[in-house]
């Protein structure tokens, strides 16, 4: 999952949001020094992509990719279910997808002093360039896959797996149907015991 499900599988909490948001971004188990809630946050991340590494749906988006993009292909896939988040919002959400990625930017505003380094960098990209909204369109996912690949180190290609995207749009689309169905039971079991 990548930024736009995190936030969304966090339900209420904008502290949560926050912590589960900027997670990536932080290592090991040295995050005490967080409010409890974005500690929460943390740990709800870190759990989401446990599950979603290892489950059979993903796996399955995951395969179709591997053969290309190797070891980035999670990371291909976790873009690709961001996309159908965004595309079908209203499906899982009474608020528009407008609405939900402003008040998010406006808790990040308001919550600054509390984001780790890493977070506060990236900030004015994510609201200037409106990150959020964009996964609604392939054009939008071309252009995070293009800017994210050219942060890589090694040349990972990312950037040309949209044809893949296109390809196999219906087979992607089912599978993240059928996967956030899954997710979106275990995370709110999750947040309970939290």
């Amino acid at each position: 999952m990548n930024f736009l499900a995190h936030i969304y599988l966090s339900g209420d909490n904008d502290l949560l949001k926050i912590g589960n948001f900027m997670a990536d971004g932080i290592h090991g188990k040295n995050f005490d020094a967080f409010p409890m809630d974005i500690q929460k946050g943390i740990i709800l991340h870190r759990e989401i992509d446990t599950f979603t590494d290892a489950h059979p749906i993903f796996r399955q988006s995951t395969k179709r990719l591997h053969a290309n993009y190797h070891h980035y292909s999670g990371i291909i896939v976790d873009i690709f279910y961001d996309h159908f988040l965004a595309k079908n919002w209203s499906h899982y959400s009474n608020e528009t997808l407008a609405n939900f990625t402003e008040r998010f930017y406006q808790s990040l505003r308001d919550q600054y002093e509390l984001l780790n380094e890493k977070t506060q960098k990236m900030l004015p990209h994510l609201i200037q360039q409106n990150w959020l909204m964009s996964y609604q369109t392939v054009a939008g996912i071309e252009n995070v896959l293009e800017k994210m690949d050219n942060r890589m180190k090694r040349d990972s290609n990312m950037r040309h797996s949209v044809t893949e995207l296109v390809s196999y749009y219906s087979e992607f689309e089912a599978e993240f149907t059928a996967f956030f169905a899954a997710i979106r039971l275990h995370s709110d079991l999750k947040i309970q015991t939290l």
